[in-house]
């Protein structure tokens, strides 16, 4: 038996291997996330007829080389091309594509897998998921205890994002802080009215009128606090304050009449003669609010304590238009809609117009991301050689990187090159089979010299 026909048949069967995995990626032009492969060849080892000599001065004969018949090629490899397909615009929010390095981290129980095609959608039991049920993963967002009202992500290990439980509603919140701002007039307007509102602990919203008088004797405006406190905008539900300057007692319900409301000073703001606020005088009032007569048990501010800050005054000659403004506070709310931001942020909107980060997204990186081993429906796992994930993940934007909502990833097949690949790869297979063939009839030939 020849030897070239068996070179032939190697040659046969890595192009087929070509020409399998050129048809694979073709396949998956269109396919959201998709990473192409490329195959490499080997040659196979080689027969020696005769070794090599070195050059023999007492013969005086140089060196000969060494004969060696080939034996075919081998497979070298198929290599993941990683890089970066084309994004596609989506407009759905929870479309993601990663603008860098990494990979979206999903999985089950026990189990990770990593992927570029963020085509995500949520289930009705509040999972984030890919098409095959796999749970995105990534850090929870919590209070940050060193600094109230803004949220770090607990980056101790990558979880399920699930939106359900707290995450679905937001819990009502008592007014802390209110800020007076605008311009007080001391010429024409000494006495500005105005309207106040704050939330006690169970989301209730009180509405009460207030008023600033001018002081000509003193060069100060007293800020004074009506008797009368309406409950959640209903001119029916109205409720005494008591008066004992500064604190303020919400008491029994009576009937509102407008006539009867009392104001009560219990503090002075005084501006200097640029029109400032006087900022060795009065800047921050306390209003102490206790609840003593209300049909439902309610607290109100820190400790009952409300601030009002009124660095925002000026006393300038235009317009009097002073208004106080509540910082915080509001009634519960439900989730009504979530969008994810450039660094990974899932933010939740609330119907009583609260926001807030419930989830960050991370992505899983590896020093060979090259080495991972596809295991279908769009998903790597980690090899032996592409590096181990730690369960944590990066910040996409620690690697310079970012993450688009309402765009996907595309696959990275080049066609032109796959259909170029193509050409090459049939004639190969083609110049091969050739050889066989020539090979057959070469031993034809032989067993014809009996006849």
């Amino acid at each position: 038996m020849m030897r070239s026909m068996f070179s032939g048949i190697s040659g046969l069967k890595v192009h087929q291997t070509k020409m399998d995995v050129i048809a694979n990626n073709i396949s998956n032009v269109n396919t959201v996330g998709f990473k192409s492969s490329r195959v490499t060849f080997n040659e196979f080892f080689s027969q020696n007829i005769s070794p090599a000599t070195s050059p023999n001065e007492d013969t005086g004969r140089g060196g000969v080389n060494a004969k060696q018949i080939g034996l075919g090629a081998s497979l070298g490899s198929i290599d993941l091309n990683m890089t970066t397909g084309t994004t596609q615009r989506t407009d759905r929010p929870f479309d993601l594509s990663i603008n860098g390095d990494g990979f979206f981290i999903v999985g089950d129980k026990g189990r990770n897998f990593f992927t570029r095609a963020g085509a995500l959608v949520l289930d009705k039991a509040g999972n984030i998921v890919i098409n095959t049920g796999e749970k995105l993963k990534g850090w929870i967002m919590e209070e940050d205890p060193k600094n109230p009202g803004a949220y770090i992500p607990l980056k101790d290990k990558v979880q399920p994002i699930e939106i359900k439980g707290d995450k679905t509603y937001a819990p009502p919140m008592a007014t802390k802080h209110m800020k007076m701002s605008g311009n007080l007039n001391t010429v024409d307007n000494k006495e500005h009215i105005s309207t106040i509102a704050f939330y006690d602990s169970l989301g209730n919203r009180y509405v009460v009128d207030s008023k600033l008088s001018y002081d000509d004797t003193n060069k100060t405006w007293a800020y004074q606090l009506g008797d009368i406190a309406y409950l959640n905008g209903d001119k029916d539900k109205a409720y005494q304050i008591n008066h004992g300057a500064p604190d303020f007692q919400i008491d029994s319900l009576v009937t509102p009449t407008p006539d009867v409301i009392n104001y009560t000073s219990y503090g002075d703001v005084k501006f200097t003669s640029d029109g400032l606020i006087d900022e060795n005088e009065l800047t921050m009032l306390d209003m102490n609010i206790t609840n003593t007569g209300l049909p439902f048990d309610s607290t109100f501010g820190t400790a009952g304590v409300v601030n009002m800050d009124l660095t925002g005054l000026t006393a300038f000659n235009q317009i009097a238009d002073a208004y106080a403004t509540t910082i915080n506070g509001n009634t519960s709310g439900n989730l009504t809609n979530m969008s994810i931001s450039q660094d990974g942020t899932l933010i939740g909107q609330y119907s009583n117009g609260e926001i807030r980060p419930l989830y960050k997204v991370p992505v899983a990186t590896f020093i060979n991301p090259a080495g991972l081993e596809k295991v279908g429906n769009n998903l790597f796992r980690a090899s032996l050689n592409s590096g181990d994930f730690d369960e944590i993940g990066r910040d996409v934007g620690a690697l310079g990187g970012s993450i688009l909502s309402g765009a996907l990833e595309m696959s990275n097949v080049d066609l032109s090159g796959e259909f170029t690949e193509m050409i090459t790869t049939q004639r190969g297979f083609q110049a091969n089979s050739r050889t066989i063939t020539t090979s057959d009839e070469m031993l034809q030939e032989l067993v014809n010299l009996k006849r």
